[in-house]
């Protein structure tokens, strides 16, 4: 899928990840931004306006839970998809998968995980963000 107008943001603390994340996902024909922190990643989702956000769910700021609420109350971003993911086993229990989704993502993956598994997620998310 070339999907040259839709864009992902990636909020996510691991420099590495988040920079293997953006030159993947910008080979597969993306616009791929991202951010470190929860709240440079809220100041910078308002101004670009991404397609799908990627959001790790423990980011050094705030917990990747309450961000996401606060993204779906903002009208601009309540019909975009948010795929959370997280490396904590802390996150492996099903009810803290249902706050996950609760809170307003689309989706909630484990890390480790492959990029064309992620990629696999995201091409599923992206109609949905389609106007």
């Amino acid at each position: 899928m070339k999907t040259a107008e839709a864009s992902i943001f990636i909020i996510e603390d691991d420099a590495y990840f988040r920079e293997t994340f953006v030159d993947v996902m910008g080979l597969r024909g993306l616009d791929v931004e991202g951010a470190g922190t929860g709240y440079e990643g809220l100041r910078r989702i308002q101004e670009l306006r991404p397609s799908v956000i990627v959001l790790d769910v423990q980011l050094p700021d705030v917990h990747g839970f309450d961000l996401c609420r606060r993204i779906k109350r903002m009208p601009a971003f309540r019909e975009t998809p948010i795929l959370f993911l997280s490396a904590s086993a802390q996150y492996s229990d099903p009810r803290d998968r249902a706050e996950g989704l609760l809170a307003g993502a689309a989706a909630f993956l484990p890390k480790p995980i492959g990029m064309d598994r992620l990629w696999s997620e995201i091409e599923r998310l992206l109609p949905r963000a389609q106007p």
